[in-house]
């Protein structure tokens, strides 16, 4: 690949609305969608989370603890098409802007093992970018040789293509401004933390904990533990706020821009 990758990751709490059920932030897709076709950025792979639409499902059936019962089987479909109809909105926002966006549904071309993705159709994603396509992944659930199934979270499929693609940057767009020093939703004072060294990521746990309302992915805390192996290996990360209009624009054109970086320090 002639240019290094940019890979986006739109958080589900940006996206949708995680306190109401199957309900996205249409007004916020579709504005990120106009930002990512003013910045021009390529090649780009973009993977959105679940928020609203995946993990009530996910979290109903337990579907994290693997396959345990055969009743777990209509959680999967469910996580599955409800993510599918996520994609969709995302990609159709998309289009819509004149990026031509390629919705891949990971569970078809990655495969786990004890949660971590063991197999990667590469192929796939190499064509598609290669002719000019913007592939747009999302939070599935997908086929672990061990446990029959689990949660392959967007964070995890960002982490895992930076590395492989050796990407340029890799951006987090959340809800929030980047990395508190402690949760910003609910305590009365906090102060945000422009730069987090991977020296620094053990401490944070405590600080930052996971997020509100129904998340099986980690929370904020994933987010940074799975950016922890692409910044060790000198790809630049960001965690910004989608829901401030031209973050995303700056963050994807390498601009100034307020969030949190990842650093290897």
């Amino acid at each position: 690949m002639k240019d290094r990758l940019v890979i986006l990751k739109l958080g589900g709490s940006a996206i949708t609305r995680k306190d109401k059920a199957l309900t996205a932030r249409i007004g916020v897709i579709k504005r990120l969608a106009r930002e990512i076709a003013r910045a021009k950025v390529a090649p780009l792979i973009i993977i959105h989370g679940g928020g609203s639409f995946g993990h009530p499902a996910a979290e109903k059936y337990k579907l994290t603890s693997g396959l345990n019962d055969p009743s777990q089987l209509i959680g999967f479909a469910e996580t599955h098409e409800a993510m599918v109809s996520l994609n969709r909105l995302v990609v159709n926002a998309l289009i819509e802007n004149g990026v031509p966006a390629f919705g891949m549904p990971p569970s078809s071309f990655m495969l786990m093992k004890q949660g971590k993705v063991q197999i990667l159709g590469m192929k796939t994603l190499e064509e598609a970018i290669k002719n000019g396509l913007v592939p747009i992944l999302y939070g599935d659930v997908a086929f672990d040789f061990d446990k029959g199934f689990n949660i392959l979270s967007g964070d995890k499929i960002a982490s895992f293509l930076a590395e492989k693609f050796n990407a340029r940057r890799i951006v987090m767009a959340v809800d929030v401004d980047g990395v508190f020093t402690d949760d910003p939703k609910i305590a009365p004072s906090v102060e945000l933390i422009p730069e987090v060294t991977l020296s620094e990521i053990g401490g944070l746990r405590a600080k930052i904990g996971g997020s509100r309302g129904s998340d099986v992915t980690g929370g904020m805390f994933g987010k940074i533990s799975e950016l922890a192996d692409p910044v060790e290996h000198g790809i630049e990360a960001l965690i910004v706020n989608a829901l401030k209009p031209d973050n995303i624009y700056k963050a994807l054109r390498g601009e100034e821009v307020i969030g949190t970086k990842v650093t290897n320090k």
